[in-house]
C-alpha cells in the first residue's frame, strides 16, 4: 500500500477525533514522533 496514502488517513482520522498526536500516541502505546512519521509515510512498520 501507498504509505503516504495511509499516512494520510491515520491523519485525517486522529484530527477527526480532536485528537494530538501525543494523545493518540498514548493510546497505542508508542511515541508521538512514531505517530509523526506515520503521517508523513516515513516509517517501515
Amino acid at each position: 500500500m501507498d504509505q503516504q496514502l495511509i499516512g494520510q488517513f491515520i491523519q485525517d482520522q486522529r484530527k477527526a477525533h480532536a485528537m494530538t498526536q501525543q494523545e493518540l500516541a498514548d493510546k497505542l502505546g508508542v511515541t508521538n514522533k512514531a505517530v509523526s512519521k506515520w503521517e508523513k509515510g516515513v516509517s517501515q512498520s
